[in-house]
């Protein structure tokens, strides 16, 4: 199995998976029977494939599953008071949820950590898992590739700017002219292009550490299949957590920024 071969390939084996996925391919300019291809930059000549959408609603409905699982514990006699006496899915999640609410703490303060906590808690539990499932094989990250990114980054983009209009209201627009008035010409466009390259940054960044190590992991499977890959796999563990930090820690940063009162 190649690095681009997953588990999500033996769908085509069914005609209404091969109908969809033609559909797509059509109207979304990737077919060789689109009348539309498209060919912009950095897509050129790139495959088609709905490995990392399904490998994302994977993720989406292992997260969606543990919630229920957790809630559904805490009606039971204790409440979910008393912990469950071995390793679970519940433990798991609480230790992740605190883990996410101590740094949100650090960077937002403790109010606005609580107020935030459901929207950077689902990001990490979302990409820690997408980053996850590259280390068991046969599988790909749904993070390599940009049209996940986007996503998840264009979701803070929007959140950041509505919390930050519902927290100043219009003058949160002020800061994009600069102190001055008659620095406004040079200051928007500045500020504009800044807002714009974090969601894309922070998309790029994480494409590019999630693709990478899966290609070195899946480079030493194809090698030596047996124990040589273990140390890569502790490692590419370490780049699946560095990465989640760094995307919800860029996330808290901006939403902080964007509902300071300060300046």
């Amino acid at each position: 199995m190649n690095e681009h071969a997953t588990w999500f390939d033996f769908l085509d084996g069914w005609p209404a998976f091969r109908g969809l996925k033609h559909v797509l391919e059509v109207q979304l300019g990737r077919g060789e029977s689109s009348t539309r291809p498209w060919t912009f930059a950095m897509f050129d000549g790139t495959y088609f494939s709905l490995a990392h959408v399904l490998g994302m609603l994977l993720v989406a409905v292992f997260v969606v599953t543990g919630a229920m699982v957790y809630k559904r514990s805490l009606r039971g006699p204790t409440h979910g008071v008393v912990p469950p006496a071995k390793l679970n899915l519940r433990n798991f999640l609480e230790m992740f949820t605190d883990a996410v609410f101590n740094l949100a703490t650090g960077v937002m303060g403790k109010k606005n950590a609580k107020r935030f906590l459901p929207l950077i808690g689902s990001l990490a539990l979302l990409i820690f898992f997408c980053n996850f499932i590259a280390l068991i094989p046969g599988f790909a990250p749904p993070t390599d590739t940009l049209k996940t990114n986007l996503a998840l980054s264009g979701v803070v983009f929007l959140a950041t700017h509505y919390y930050g209009v519902k927290e100043h209201g219009v003058s949160y627009f002020k800061h994009f002219f600069g102190p001055i008035w008659w620095l406004a010409p040079i200051m928007l466009p500045i500020e504009l292009i800044s807002h714009i390259a974090r969601p894309a940054s922070v998309a790029l960044r994480l494409m590019g550490n999630m693709a990478s190590d899966h290609k070195v992991v899946a480079a030493f499977f194809a090698l030596v299949p047996l124990l040589v890959p273990v140390p890569f796999l502790i490692l590419g563990l370490l780049v699946v957590i560095v990465q989640t930090l760094v995307f919800c820690l860029l996330s808290m940063v901006y939403i902080s920024m964007a509902i300071a009162h300060d300046h």
